[in-house]
């Protein structure tokens, strides 16, 4: 047999096909795009970082409920405050006024309701109760009792209004019986859902500051 010589061996036409189809191959696997149905289309790979999206801005914090001395000029600037429930309604010390604030939801609101008790500085006589009720951005006086005293307070959900009811010669320690009202708002307004009376007895407290009378 003839030996090889040092010479290039020239390939023949099937060996060309073949080198040719390898080198398309590597070709299409370092750049070409397939659309999806052989190599990845071009694109960041599964392993690439992603980029987080902006952060969302933090709510807004909620309004402030009025403190103290903003109820106090509320109720001074309410119409329907009675005018003597005005003119009693003046600091005890210093800046320190004589009502009761309580706030929390008993007209099932957007926000929480104001309950407010106006009382003597001497002896701390309820002489008006008032229930504050956001209506279109700003309180609204949806209850009062002014038939002293009397003293509402938020309880469960619903409003209850305490009246006490004297006889003449009673002092304001001893009342003669105590009405206990319950509210539920409703709609628009409060409804009464129930009523007690408790008669105490009058072989005690004989003698002390008279009670008040009503407006």
């Amino acid at each position: 047999m003839r030996g090889l010589g040092t010479g290039a061996i020239r390939p023949g036409g099937a060996h060309k096909a073949a080198v040719a189809a390898i080198a398309a191959l590597g070709l299409c696997l370092t750049g070409c795009s397939t659309g999806g149905t052989g190599a990845r289309d071009e694109g960041p790979a599964a392993s690439d970082p992603v980029v987080a999206g902006a952060a969302k801005p933090s709510a807004s914090p909620a309004k402030k409920e009025p403190t103290r001395l903003d109820v106090v000029k509320m109720v001074k600037d309410d119409p329907k405050v009675a005018k003597t429930v005005k003119e009693d309604l003046k600091p005890c010390v210093a800046d320190e006024y004589p009502v009761d604030v309580s706030y929390g939801n008993v007209t099932g609101g957007t926000a929480n309701d104001i309950v407010v008790n106006v009382m003597t500085c001497s002896d701390a006589v309820g002489l008006g109760s008032y229930v504050y009720r956001m209506e279109n951005h700003r309180y609204e006086n949806v209850f009062q009792s002014e038939e002293p005293p009397v003293y509402a307070e938020i309880d469960r959900g619903d409003l209850v209004v305490t009246q006490q009811m004297y006889e003449k010669g009673d002092p304001v320690s001893y009342p003669s019986s105590e009405e206990v009202i319950t509210y539920r708002w409703s709609a628009s307004h409060f409804g009464v859902v129930s009523s007690t009376r408790n008669v105490y007895s009058n072989a005690v407290g004989n003698s002390g500051t008279p009670a008040p009378t009503g407006n």
